[in-house]
């Protein structure tokens, strides 16, 4: 009995251990360095990325644009499924020892949008600040400003996404609590995207809410010029770059607007 409970506690930490490693890009399988801990466990060299988090010299030597394209390129990725096995457990341990992102993302609060996942980025590669509706208040201005003036990211993306809850609660002017208070952030979305607008204008209308989704994109990306001048000196000066996007659920595609 005791032999058979050793084995299955054995079994249940191989197979634990086994999922422990998220997906990065096929491209990467060239990478020739060495693999130990994801083959140990019986996963083939050659679909392995064994890859360092990245450092201050490399982030440096990035430029916004660059980094916008491997967004990009990493999302064309996650919708084809091309997907490898990422060493998580080295760059766990890497990362403790500091942290130098490429970017750093605003996304809503839902659940359906894995942020890491949906730009095919690991540990170490991405701020994520999220908040329910992507909007901006003083404490998501203060991270953006950390995460770039501070910590050298060269790319704000603000990411709204298909169906959105918080979305829908603004177009129907929900009042509840501290949601209220968060709702009104989106208000000017539905007032802007009302304007000459001849459709239904109810969060029952699929196109109305998408309208008002990229708009409050837009909105949220002009808040952020707005409301920090540290932010907005970076971005005249070519230092950063603010950009908007929106998840397709059903596709996992991000149209950048």
């Amino acid at each position: 009995m005791k032999k058979l409970v050793l084995n299955s506690m054995l079994f249940i930490s191989l197979a634990m251990a086994s999922f422990s490693y998220t997906s990065c890009s096929r491209h990467a399988k060239a990478n020739n360095e060495p693999v130990t801990a994801a083959t140990d466990i019986g996963f083939p060299k050659k679909e392995v990325l064994n890859n360092s988090v990245l450092s201050a010299e490399e982030q440096a030597k990035l430029t916004p644009d660059t980094v916008l394209e491997i967004l990009k390129q990493g999302n064309k990725e996650f919708t084809e499924d091309n997907l490898t096995v990422r060493n998580n457990t080295e760059r766990v341990r890497e990362a403790a020892l500091g942290q130098y992102p490429k970017a750093v993302v605003v996304s809503c609060l839902d659940s359906r949008v894995p942020v890491e996942d949906v730009f095919h980025r690991g540990i170490g590669d991405i701020f994520v600040a999220r908040v329910a509706g992507n909007v901006v208040n003083p404490d998501i201005l203060g991270s953006l400003e950390y995460a770039c003036k501070v910590s050298g990211s060269k790319l704000i993306v603000v990411l709204g996404h298909e169906h959105c809850g918080a979305i829908k609660s603004a177009i129907d002017d929900v009042k509840l609590g501290n949601i209220t208070t968060l709702l009104s952030k989106i208000r000017p979305a539905v007032t802007m995207a009302s304007k000459d607008y001849e459709g239904d204008k109810t969060s029952k209308n699929k196109a109305f809410v998408q309208k008002v989704c990229d708009d409050n994109v837009k909105l949220t990306m002009e808040e952020i010029r707005k409301n920090s001048p540290i932010l907005k000196e970076m971005e005249d000066k070519g230092e950063i770059k603010i950009v908007g996007g929106v998840y397709h659920m059903e596709t996992g595609r991000v149209d950048f607007l």
